[in-house]
């Protein structure tokens, strides 16, 4: 599968880097393919179908990848809080099944270093979602 024809450079790129987020301790669950298709739909203004169809791209993307240097080469183009909404996307996929693991941290660190992104910034991120989870969970 191909990305959907009107996809930009950008979209792929930040749909590749969930995937990548959601994949990083080898677990892919269904949890984790909705908070993509949600995050999709809220940033790009996307359908259900759209954000569907460029997870998958996104996914196609991923998994042919050598690295994610390609994916953060675009999102530099963010501004400072592009970034830092994007970082929370990220964090809220890592953290969705309540375990974080080393291949998930450095992999947030990579991004954030390849996206010029404070650990700060992420570390206040990482706070930010999972005080919603807690909150959503009724923790």
């Amino acid at each position: 599968m191909s990305a959907p024809p009107d996809t930009e450079p950008m979209q792929l790129a930040v749909a590749a880097l969930l995937v990548e987020a959601a994949r990083a301790d080898e677990h892919y669950e269904t949890r984790e393919m909705a908070i993509i298709d949600q995050s999709l739909m809220a940033k790009f203004n996307l359908s259900p179908e759209a954000a569907q169809a460029l997870r998958a791209a996104g996914e196609e993307a991923q998994a042919s990848a050598l690295d994610i240097q390609r994916f953060t080469r675009i999102a530099k183009e963010m501004s400072g809080e592009e970034k830092i909404a994007f970082i929370e996307q990220l964090w809220e996929i890592v953290l969705s099944d309540g375990e974080r693991d080393s291949y998930e941290d450095t992999l947030m660190r990579r991004i954030c270093g390849l996206i010029y992104l404070e650990d700060r910034d992420s570390g206040q991120a990482r706070i930010r979602v999972a005080a919603r989870l807690a909150s959503s969970s009724g923790e």
